[in-house]
């Protein structure tokens, strides 16, 4: 509503919820700050785990911060910008959302100090922004180089992400499946170092524990070989992957064959199984000794193809023909017809086996595969679960030190070092911008702050000892968090990828910026769907009885 010459004009519609200046500004601050305060107990290798239930009742466990919040429905609109940088962060980097969140939160409660002040939210988005600058080029100084051939560093890396996790202490086991893995899909381009984790293929099983996990070589396949009295085990074989149907095509309209002679029935029979004894003698004739097929394949077919030893699996996912292909060396082809020998992937070994309750095909010893399968185990439904995404958050930071070829200290380490430097950096500049810059050192400690914390330590000791050692010139100085006292992190192999630290620093403030710029919040009311009877529930709000049309318009 407004005032003009003293006549009250509605702008907005009725039922509008409007908030504006410092009311609007601490609403969205305050609401961002709990849900990052609900996150903050997770982060570090001491961080204590989340239980979220959903509508369904389905019960997931996990202490992952892109996990918590992605689970979770979030109403507030500020809160749910939160969620975005979540899950930004795990899209870039695979690691490092919690402190990504957890940064956000302390961010936006320092310059709300600031602003009670009378600092403008202008000048301070423009001190984060010249700290988050000059904290990238304190990240990118303190960093070492890290090769393909640096497998012990690459380990590290892996096992620092795992300490966090539930599954963290068969850290040592899963590390090197990681670091396998990725190396395998690594390719080396004009561009530079590419790592797709995209073809790790994933398969989880309940059964057995997390160290019954194991790395295969190929493709593991969740399907069973489709005839009984096929082989179970094949050795070197030539495998062709079809993308067609391995059956008599139907006719795309209706037609009708009137048959008035027995011998034209005979006819009409001998000719479907002489096409599909066709379909089965090409797969012979190239030489293929299995077959996977994208589409189904008929009955008869299958006992043709049994007959010759040869094995089939029918009904394979696109994702897993072309991770099939990418593996063996094989053409995923379109037509049994234009089936050459020059097709056929090649691997050592394909054999059925039975991992917990079902059969899985398993296609190994293929010659440097550019796609890999882990096959993961746990004794519940919740322990896979969690070992899966602990896995995912491994193979990214490893995938991020192999493309970006740096890694700097963990432990609090790199944040210490830029709060040091944040603030020898603010007494260069000019006006108010410097009182933000050292409110951002203040904000980016919140991080071996909560480590210690966390870790049941008294966190401004911890913070004190750090200071007084990286004023000594030691920037690899970070917390340990068994004895709560400061520990040389490289030496004891905590290792994060730099792009996870610097992506999380630099998400968390754009989001902080965006909080701090909005002044205005005006929230529509929701509209109620109309009471209508049986068969009018599923109508749009609005649509009933035309009342969502403006005036004058009916």
């Amino acid at each position: 509503m407004a005032q003009m010459q003293g006549v009250p004009v509605l702008i907005l519609k009725e039922g509008t919820e409007r908030a504006r200046g410092r009311d609007a500004r601490e609403n969205n601050i305050m609401a961002v700050r709990a849900l990052a305060d609900a996150v903050r107990t997770s982060l570090g290798p001491r961080g204590q785990d989340k239980m979220l239930v959903d509508s369904l009742g389905d019960v997931t466990i996990t202490n992952d911060g892109a996990t918590i919040l992605d689970e979770i429905e979030v109403q507030h609109p500020a809160a749910k910008m939160l969620v975005q940088v979540a899950k930004a962060q795990d899209a870039e980097t695979g690691d490092g959302t919690t402190t990504a969140v957890v940064l956000c939160g302390e961010l936006l409660k320092q310059a709300m100090g600031l602003i009670s002040s009378g600092v403008h939210p202008t000048v301070i988005i423009s001190g984060y922004r010249k700290a988050v600058d000059k904290a990238s080029d304190v990240l990118n100084g303190m960093s070492i180089d890290c090769t393909l051939g640096d497998r012990d560093k690459l380990l590290k890396v892996c096992s620092t992400s795992m300490a966090s996790k539930l599954i963290a202490e068969a850290k040592d086991f899963l590390s090197p499946i990681a670091v396998d893995a990725v190396l395998q899909i690594t390719e080396e381009t004009s561009g530079g170092i590419v790592a797709d984790i995209d073809h790790i293929k994933v398969e989880k099983k309940e059964g057995g524990s997390v160290r019954d996990t194991k790395l295969v070589r190929g493709v593991i396949i969740d399907k069973e070989i489709v005839h009984s009295e096929m082989p179970r085990r094949m050795s070197g074989a030539k495998i062709a992957l079809i993308n067609a149907s391995m059956e008599v095509e139907k006719t795309e309209m209706d037609a009708e064959i009137r048959i008035t002679d027995p011998e034209q029935m005979k006819a009409f029979l001998d000719e479907e199984q002489r096409m599909l004894k066709k379909i089965s003698d090409k797969v012979k004739t190239i030489g293929a000794n299995v077959v996977f097929a994208q589409k189904g394949i008929d009955d008869k077919v299958q006992h043709y193809l049994a007959k010759e030893n040869i094995i089939a699996v029918r009904r394979i996912k696109k994702s897993d023909m072309e991770a099939l292909a990418r593996a063996t060396g094989g053409r995923v082809v379109s037509s049994i017809d234009h089936l050459t020998e020059q097709d056929l992937g090649i691997c050592d070994l394909v054999e059925e086996r039975k991992v917990g309750n079902d059969k899985m095909v398993f296609v190994e010893g293929c010659k440097d595969p550019k796609t890999v399968s882990v096959l993961i185990r746990g004794g519940t439904e919740r322990v896979v679960d969690e070992a899966d995404r602990a896995f995912h958050d491994a193979v990214s930071v490893v995938r991020d030190a192999v493309e970006d070829g740096k890694v700097v200290a963990g432990g609090g380490a790199p944040e210490i070092e830029v709060a040091s430097q944040l603030r020898e950096f603010a007494s260069s500049l000019k006006g108010r911008e410097q009182i933000a810059v050292n409110k951002f050192a203040d904000a980016i400690e919140i991080i071996p702050k909560t480590l210690a914390e966390n870790a049941g330590h008294d966190p401004i000791d911890v913070l004190v000892a750090l200071r007084s050692e990286h004023g000594l010139g030691k920037n690899t100085m970070g917390v340990d968090i068994l004895s709560g006292k400061a520990k040389e992190m490289m030496k004891s192999g905590v290792l994060e990828p730099l792009r996870v630290k610097t992506h999380a620093i630099r998400s968390a403030t754009e989001a902080a910026s965006l909080i701090l710029r909005i002044d205005d919040v005006i929230a529509s009311k929701r509209s109620a769907a109309p009471p209508g009877g049986p068969g009018m529930g599923g109508m749009p709000p609005g649509m009933g009885g035309m009342g969502g049309m403006p005036p004058g318009m009916m």
